[in-house]
């Protein structure tokens, strides 16, 4: 994707919020969307987005980074969306830009690229699509657990059968708290990537737009607004 798209329209819709004639100079815009986009791509947290950033040549390929580049800090992220991407419908646009580039040089099929655990093709975070979200990703953590332990069905809490948000952070905060309590497997990649995109992290922050991926404090901000 990188040798074919054309990312420099990345500087065209966010020059406005940079200044260009004062302060220290910024990260590169467009890579910081590339790993806003490998987030959205691969579903993983901050954390474990610039972790993997260390180590994955195709990764470092698509960032334009040396081998031996030191990688961004997660927290930088969040302040890219914050600072940067203000407006709270831009995230999309510019994801929709690479994919219609990148569907017309061939490089994709399909228009669909989730984030923020709702429908790719709805513009907000929805509390049922929130709920479908946290659900789908407590189950991902379950399903890595259960590969190695499968005893571990008679610790965790019985599922919510509702679609009710409150009743799915509920669920998710108890099964968080028996995986960390437990911490046999919290160390293990196949079980911390899931387990840190479920979790809450100090690091996010609203609008909920600019989360790629859906948390129980992004939940609970959609509780409160609606």
């Amino acid at each position: 994707m990188d040798e074919l798209v054309d990312f420099s329209f990345v500087y065209e819709e966010l020059q406005e919020s940079y200044c260009h004639d004062n302060g220290r100079t910024a990260q590169d815009p467009v890579q910081m969307f590339k790993y806003l986009l490998l987030k959205s791509m691969f579903d993983l947290s901050d954390v474990d987005l610039v972790e993997r950033s260390k180590t994955d040549l195709a990764f470092k390929f698509f960032l334009h980074m040396a081998l031996e580049e030191e990688v961004i800090e997660p927290s930088l992220l969040t302040k890219f969306r914050k600072l940067r991407l203000k407006d709270m419908k831009l995230l999309d646009l510019l994801i929709g830009k690479t994919v219609k580039i990148a569907m017309e040089k061939g490089v994709i099929r399909s228009r669909s690229i989730h984030h923020c655990g709702c429908h790719p093709h709805e513009g907000s975070l929805y509390p049922k699509d929130a709920a479908r979200g946290m659900r789908e990703r407590s189950k991902i953590l379950r399903k890595a657990i259960y590969t190695m332990d499968k005893s571990m069905k008679n610790v965790f809490s019985c599922k919510p059968v509702t679609n009710v948000i409150q009743d799915e952070i509920r669920y998710c905060e108890q099964l968080i708290a028996v995986v960390e309590e437990d911490g046999h497997f919290t160390e293990l990649p196949k079980v911390r990537e899931p387990l840190n995109l479920l979790s809450p992290s100090p690091l996010s922050s609203p609008p909920l737009c600019f989360f790629l991926s859906t948390s129980l404090a992004a939940c609970r901000r959609v509780v409160r607004r609606w």
